[in-house]
């Protein structure tokens, strides 16, 4: 991911009347190497909860899928669940991750590659904002099984994950989308989760500030922001802001930007769905619910779709 293009959208979420920052430009070394640190987290039970439903509902996913699969990951990030779904399998062909973060991604890579030295890894670097697809030498190994967890999907607004969840479906050879899908629940587990006790979220949330600064020359004092996260119950959804903790300016490429205090800058929303909900959402995008697979508690569902294109 360029600098002009993190400098382009930064200007652009200043100028807006409520300031934003996209959250594509969390995920620079240091803010993919926080998430990691989340993903652990006591308080954030998505990773955990998915992995516990992948690793019991595994044998299933793999008979519904059948062998000789091409597994597409975009956002893979640190490819961590990814091996509950491959060990799996039948045979897979190959094992495709992409994400906005390539260099934490090629470590990622290159360590699943020693776990599984005969399968074909490619990584890629992908920015969602813009169309991809697989190499055709890739995508004619066998039908294609779109692999997308930890309910990125999530962090889209639903007009826009149907677009997503499209080029999904459009990608070459696409049969399976296998989704985690974070599930609506009581308020205070929800804003725990992004706002844990420990403070790595708020510091993840922060280094955008402070990525801003070294990448762009900005000056923003990240010690005059702080961390904020709550349910905006009306539209399904957790939503990170950064707020500020007085009066100031801040330029940016030599443009100045005044925030009053307890002034945000919207940074990433988080929906939340129901299973029905999402299978709506789903089939706006040409995608054919087949089954789901949830937790005892029903915190998190993992859903296969077929391509209904």
């Amino acid at each position: 991911m360029s600098s002009s293009a993190f400098l382009q959208s930064l200007i652009a979420g200043l100028h807006a009347p409520q300031k934003w920052l996209e959250p594509k430009f969390f995920y620079d070394h240091a803010g993919s190497t926080l998430f990691d640190e989340i993903t652990e987290l006591e308080a954030y039970y998505p990773t955990r909860t998915e992995m516990g439903i992948l690793q019991a509902a595994a044998p299933e996913i793999a008979a519904a899928i059948g062998p000789g699969t091409v597994v597409l990951e975009p956002g893979a990030g640190s490819a961590a669940k990814v091996s509950l779904l491959l060990d799996a399998l039948e045979a897979p062909a190959a094992f495709v991750p992409g994400d906005i973060s390539i260099d934490h991604l090629t470590e990622a890579a290159a360590a699943l590659q020693a776990r599984y030295p005969k399968l074909p890894i490619k990584p890629f670097a992908l920015d969602f904002d813009h169309a991809f697809d697989l190499p055709t030498e890739i995508a004619a190994l066998g039908p294609v099984t779109v692999f997308f967890p930890g309910s990125t999907i999530g962090n889209f607004e639903p007009t826009r994950a149907i677009g997503l969840l499209q080029r999904f479906a459009e990608t070459a050879n696409a049969q399976y989308l296998l989704i985690g899908v974070d599930m609506k629940k009581d308020n205070d587990r929800l804003v725990r989760a992004y706002d844990d006790p420990e403070g790595v979220t708020a510091r993840f949330n922060l280094n955008l500030l402070a990525r801003a600064n070294s990448e762009l020359g900005a000056d923003f004092d990240v010690l005059a922001f702080e961390h904020l996260a709550f349910y905006n119950a009306e539209d399904g959804r957790i939503e990170m802001h950064l707020k500020s903790l007085c009066s100031q300016t801040v330029s940016v490429a030599g443009e100045r930007f005044s925030f009053t205090e307890g002034e945000t800058i919207h940074t990433e929303n988080s929906y939340k769905y129901f299973v029905p909900e999402f299978r709506a959402l789903a089939a706006k995008a040409g995608w054919r619910a087949r089954q789901v697979w949830t937790d005892p508690e029903s915190l998190f569902s993992v859903q296969l779709f077929h391509n209904a294109k």
